[in-house]
């Protein structure tokens, strides 16, 4: 992955973690900082993921690259709210 394509991940990435969150049902207990930091780290992997799977240099939107970071963002949203969550 070039520079210009980690700096454009990070990006991509608080949009991410922010529609990560919202596909988590409930309130959650994180911050936004925590979310950001989830939607950075899954855009990161998954446009890592994506170019292992040869879907991401496509014309156009890249659509599955942007349902593998969601998801991941999702997931890693859920992950952080259950292990931050107030007990």
């Amino acid at each position: 992955m070039e520079v210009s394509g980690v700096v454009s991940a990070v990006v991509i990435g608080l949009l991410i973690g922010v529609l990560g969150r919202l596909l988590v049902p409930g309130r959650q207990h994180i911050g936004v900082l925590w979310t950001l930091v989830a939607g950075i780290a899954a855009a990161l992997l998954g446009s890592a993921l994506a170019a292992l799977l040869g879907v991401a240099a496509t014309d156009g939107p890249d659509w599955t690259e942007w349902f593998v970071q969601i998801a991941l963002a999702a997931g890693a949203v859920a992950a952080l709210n259950r292990a931050l969550a107030p007990r």
